[in-house]
Parts: structure tokens; sequence; C-alpha cells
């Protein structure tokens, strides 16, 4: 390594330092006013999760590409609309904003991978990056599930699959940035024409 590169990783380095330690002194955002915090804080022994929002989609649109030489397949579900709520705002799902581009896994297993974009009343747009996994707890499940939205068989029931998400999220600096602060996690439920997840932050 020539005396350049250590020169100039050694100042990134004295500066990321520097400003962890401010984090560590409780230091403010550029403005001055306290971060806002999110129930009690979790613990290493006990972490803690708060409710922070319902999403409710509607997509009906799906194409599907099988038997890639991957040994996998992808589908497109693309978002007609929906809507959100929880403790601190509501919107709506922004009609054809995105959709999601899932994962057929050889091992039944679907890994998803969404993003599109959520309107908050007050007119504040957010990017939601939504990825997890569906599968199900016995070895049909996921042949019923394809029966019940395909083909308008029986709904499955909510106890027999895993749909569980990961949200990443983007908004503009203010009121709802709290969202690109906290790690989130998602329980879903599949609907004929669509599904609903439940949003929790890890505080």
């Amino acid at each position: 390594m020539d005396q350049d590169r250590r020169i100039f990783l050694g100042a990134a380095s004295a500066m990321g330092m520097a400003a962890f330690a401010g984090m560590a002194d409780g230091a403010t955002p550029d403005n001055g006013a306290p971060r806002e915090q999110l129930g009690l804080p979790s613990t290493m022994t006990n972490p803690r999760l708060e409710f922070a929002m319902e999403v409710t989609l509607e997509f009906t649109r799906v194409q599907n590409i099988e038997d890639m030489p991957q040994g996998f397949g992808r589908g497109a579900v693309y978002l007609d609309g929906g809507s959100f709520q929880g403790p601190k705002l509501r919107g709506r799902a922004v009609p054809d904003s995105g959709g999601d581009y899932a994962m057929f896994r050889p091992d039944d297993v679907l890994s998803f991978d969404a993003r599109y974009l959520l309107e908050e009343d007050d007119g504040t747009m957010i990017v939601i990056y939504n990825a997890g996994y569906l599968w199900g707890r016995q070895p049909d499940t996921m042949a019923k599930i394809r029966e019940w939205i395909f083909n308008n068989g029986p709904e499955v029931p909510h106890s027999e699959y895993y749909l569980r998400a990961f949200p990443r999220f983007e908004v503009q600096s203010g009121k709802h940035d709290w969202l690109m602060r906290h790690v989130f996690i998602g329980v879903g439920e599949r609907l004929q024409h669509g599904n609903r997840f439940r949003y929790y932050a890890l505080t």
C-alpha cells in the first residue's frame, strides 16, 4: 500500500470514529431537534417491537417466466392500489408505481422482491422496498395457495403458511423520516387479490 493511500485511509478512519463518538455523546441532528423514539428501547436480551402500520395491497395483473436455466422461475405482479394506516401515518398505495418480482425457488419457497410508492395523507411520498418469504407449513400448502389464487379454490388458512417480510423505506427529511432509522419486520396474510402486512419497528 503506497503512502498516499495509507494517509487517505487513516484520515477516513479518524473521521468515522469522530462521527461515531459524536453519536455516542448523544448528538442530535443538524437542526438540533431530538430524534423521535418509538416505544421502549430493545435490550440485548429483550428485543421489543412497536406496531408501525398495516398495508393492504391489491394486484390482479400477473405474468410469469417459468423453467429458467438457473432452475427457478420469476413472477411479476403489478400494483393496482391499496392503503396503509398506523399510529403515526396513513394514506394510499400509489397505483402502477411498482410491483413484486418474486423468485419461485425449486424448494417451493417464494422469495419476493417488491418496490412501490406510498403516499401519506399529507402528500409525502414514501418508497418501500419489501423482501421476504412465503412457504407452506405442509408439503401441499403452496399448491393449495396457487389453486386458491389462480383458480378460485378454497381459501388457505393463515396458520398453514409462513409469510414474513423485512422492508426498507426511503422518505424526505421531516416528520416521517423515522422510517429510515429503524429496522422493520412484517407479518403477512394472503388475500384473494393481494395481501395484507402488519409492520413492526424493532425499537
